[in-house]
């Protein structure tokens, strides 16, 4: 019998015995950096000729792996052994499938630091943020190992009106599941997407972020060292354009569970929705892809919070979350108190090499590319809007990849900042008339995934309650941060299926339900 779930604790770094063990976790890491890493299909490694590298995004320099690079003809491979293992694995007991999570879970608690160093050196997280992604990294397996074997009781729930038959209601595996995650929760949403296909019963292929493979064969490695039977778990890197699409039209894949930008999203919806000969089924999606989330503030709000949770929701990470909450819209009664104070607390933000320490608070973007399309955004924010914080790129002596978090101010709610996702540090500033304004303002984007409304007015936070149109809402409390079983996570619109990952019903995306009556 399991014990209830229970969130992972975060680690508390003010300990000095804490901060030794992530200090010993990050040289450990770094001995081991430079390596190289193959495909894995079947249990078998491939080195098909061409690799790549994962670079240290504060030392672009520094590389952090030399990973083999799939083909389309490896793809297909890689799908095919993936479907032949569905087809035993379908059959193993929900309780045996959980087991591999659950041991998963512990092992990586147990290197938690590990993992989290990782992270650090692979995507230029902060001790804290990749502290948070390895504990929920945890929290997805320790939640769907109890999930299924919750879903294996289904029958428990059916009418049972006619004793002359036995009823069943059995949730069966889909089959091969590709499983496409970002980069920029590297463990958590890859662990949880890759493991809820496991746990369902699928074959799965994993392709991960082109910058983040590590962290993704770090994971493999721990259902491999499992000895989960050979071609449930497949590794894939490789580039979208040849190994996705192949993956994605492949005729025995089932489904796709991505999540990252609406452009690719979307790409993934339309291939996915073409019957290619030889297909039985219509292929299903997961995906989720993105947001433009905002923070409400109204008069009556304790503001000197709102502020500190606008920071929080804007500059976690660099800005680089679906979550991140990239627009204040501020009341005018309280617009320039709001934005002063908002503004004060940004410039405050240390920057920096996050393996330095705990007391860094942002690192650098991920790669040349991000760099380059939010140095861009800046440019429009500066000739368009109010500069009130940063605004500019950081030279450092590693050619880091590191920019100010930035604040514009005076944004009309319409603007291209305003609209458009960046994925950044950059917060636009948006004064409203009124609340009912603020309303019509938060709703004028195509996402909805997360967002925030500070307001001690109870009649307001019920009409949020209805009409601010996210997945994910919270009350006086900043817009990230989502905990596994407690805030499930998924939007509206174009931020995706509104696939709620990390609640009770995630795993029937992963599977389908078979009824069963017998006549007895």
């Amino acid at each position: 019998m399991l014990p209830p779930y229970h969130p992972e604790g975060f680690t508390d770094f003010s300990d000095p015995n804490n901060r030794k063990e992530f200090e010993e976790a990050l040289e450990y890491v770094r001995s081991q950096l430079g390596q190289k890493y193959p495909l894995v299909i079947g249990g078998e490694e491939h080195w098909p000729g061409e690799t790549f590298d994962s670079i240290n995004p504060a030392r672009p320099a520094e590389v952090v792996g030399t990973f083999a690079k799939g083909t389309a003809e490896l793809a297909d491979k890689a799908v095919e052994v993936a479907y032949e293992a569905y087809q035993k694995w379908q059959y193993t007991p929900a309780f045996e499938r959980a087991r591999y999570l659950l041991k998963a879970a512990s092992e990586m608690r147990r290197r938690k630091h590990e993992f989290s160093a990782w992270m650090v050196f692979e995507t230029g997280k902060s001790w804290l943020e990749a502290d948070g992604d390895t504990a929920e990294a945890i929290d997805f397996m320790e939640y769907y190992a109890r999930q299924i074997m919750r879903m294996d009781k289904a029958h428990e729930q059916l009418y049972d009106f006619y004793p002359t038959e036995q009823l069943d209601l059995q949730y069966i595996a889909l089959g091969v599941g590709i499983v496409i995650p970002p980069w920029n929760f590297p463990c958590a949403i890859m662990t949880g997407m890759t493991t809820a296909s496991i746990v369902s019963g699928n074959g799965v292929v994993l392709k991960p972020s082109s910058a983040s493979p590590a962290i993704a064969y770090k994971l493999a490695e721990l259902f491999w060292e499992q000895h989960i039977p050979a071609g449930v778990l497949n590794f894939l890197p490789g580039p979208g354009s040849s190994v996705g699409d192949r993956l994605v039209d492949h005729r025995l894949t089932r489904y796709i569970a991505f999540t990252g930008s609406k452009e690719v999203g979307l790409r993934i919806f339309e291939r996915a929705a073409k019957v290619h000969p030889g297909q039985i089924w219509l292929k299903r999606t997961v995906l989720e892809m993105g947001g433009k989330d905002a923070i409400l503030v109204d008069e009556t709000s304790d503001l000197a919070q709102a502020a500190q949770d606008i920071v929080s929701s804007a500059f976690g990470y660099q800005g680089q979350k679906c979550s991140a909450g990239s627009r204040a819209i501020i009341v005018r009664d309280v617009y320039d108190e709001v934005s002063e104070r908002v503004a004060d607390l940004t410039k405050k933000l240390s920057t920096g090499e996050t393996d330095k320490g705990p007391d860094v608070y942002m690192g650098p973007v991920i790669d040349k590319k991000a760099f380059d399309s939010i140095m861009e955004y800046i440019r429009i924010g500066r000739e368009e809007h109010t500069l009130l914080a940063g605004g500019n790129a950081i030279e450092t002596d590693t050619n880091g990849y590191f920019i100010e978090p930035t604040v514009f101010g005076d944004v009309p709610g319409d603007a291209k900042i305003a609209q458009e996702e960046i994925f950044g540090p950059v917060l636009a500033m948006i004064p409203a008339k009124d609340f009912e304004d603020g309303l019509n303002i938060v709703n004028s984007t195509e996402y909805g995934l997360t967002g925030a409304i500070f307001s001690k007015d109870r009649a307001r936070l019920e009409r949020a309650r209805r009409e601010f149109h996210v997945g994910n809402l919270y009350f006086n409390r900043k817009c990230t941060g989502s905990i596994v079983g407690v805030h499930p996570f998924g939007g509206f619109n174009m931020s995706g299926t509104d696939s709620k990952a990390g609640g009770p019903d995630y795993l029937l995306l992963f599977t389908q339900a078979k009824s069963i009556a017998d006549r007895m």
